[in-house]
């Protein structure tokens, strides 16, 4: 099976398990007049857009280079996570607003006959996105998708907002204190805020091309070092992101006397090398000429400097 296969496989059963989910939270909510369980069924909502977007998202990203997108779609998916990140913000404000308002005014009185449907329903939802959200994370850290991370995340603080929702449920069933509804709803709806403000930090940093992180940095820096003994520096490293594409540039300076057929050599061997240690990466080198007047002790390249 492809990766492009992959992604769009799990993508597709992220769709189903919150159609499903998203319907019984609402029915159930609805029967029994809780607004924890309405609020997991928004919850769950949300999650069913944002598996369509991810959906959606890991297609387009995976077409390949053309004349108006030469470096790739990949920023599809950097869109898909911020636009994912924001509808739970969404999600949260409405989720707290009929909390809120319910704690001022009151409302319905839950069902106790039916309580222990919704702890069904819960008990289902929590196994459902678990099983669902390893699948969509395993299959995220193989391709590098953060798409399908977003939609991973979404599903397991689904898991645990619906864990924490049952025993709201069970403590209510136990104690009659109906307002534990509203007060678990809140809970429910500041994680989901939580995971919302970590999702745009990293979408953003991606749409803004922010630079890879520095264990990338750092394995980049180790591949171009070893080299050091056919160049004599190297300088104006940039990297960048777009979904699970890396993007690298920097110049490499070749003593002038160099052949160009050699410098093209060695600046091939490192291109090969960052290719074949860096999943899914574009290289981009040029090449400079050295003056000659630079020596082993006052050279300030990084891998003279540790040698």
């Amino acid at each position: 099976m492809s990766e492009n296969t992959a992604k769009q496989n799990v993508a597709r059963l992220s769709i189903f398990s919150n159609a499903f989910l998203t319907i019984a939270k609402l029915i159930t909510g609805l029967s029994i007049g809780s607004v924890s369980i309405i609020s997991e069924a928004i919850h769950s909502g949300m999650d069913l857009a944002a598996s369509f977007i991810a959906y959606f998202s890991v297609r387009r990203s995976a077409m390949p280079p053309d004349t108006d997108h030469a470096f790739g779609h990949g920023k599809y998916e950097d869109a898909s996570g911020l636009i994912e990140a924001l509808l739970i913000v969404l999600a949260a404000g409405i989720i707290i607003w009929e909390a809120v308002n319910k704690l001022i005014h009151g409302g319905d009185t839950l069902s106790a006959d039916l309580l222990f449907i919704g702890m069904i329903v819960m008990g289902i939802s929590a196994c459902m996105n678990l099983f669902v959200s390893q699948k969509l994370m395993k299959v995220a850290k193989e391709t590098d998708s953060i798409a399908l991370e977003s939609d991973a995340w979404h599903l397991r603080t689904d898991v645990f907002t619906s864990a924490g929702v049952l025993a709201g449920l069970i403590l209510i069933q136990i104690t009659g204190l109906t307002f534990l509804d509203s007060v678990i709803a809140i809970i429910v709806a500041l994680l989901i805020l939580r995971e919302a403000a970590s999702l745009i930090r990293r979408s953003f940093g991606d749409l803004m091309d922010e630079s890879l992180d520095e264990k990338e940095m750092e394995k980049i820096c180790e591949i171009i070092c070893r080299h050091q003994n056919a160049y004599t520096n190297y300088h104006s490293l940039k990297t960048r992101k777009a979904g699970p594409d890396k993007f690298i540039e920097f110049h490499l300076m070749m003593p002038h006397a160099t052949p160009l057929s050699q410098a093209h050599k060695v600046l091939q061997e490192v291109e090969d090398e960052l290719k074949a240690e860096i999943p899914r990466i574009t290289v981009i080198v040029h090449l400079d000429p050295c003056d000659g007047r630079c020596n082993q002790e006052t050279c300030t390249f990084v891998c003279r400097r540790k040698t």
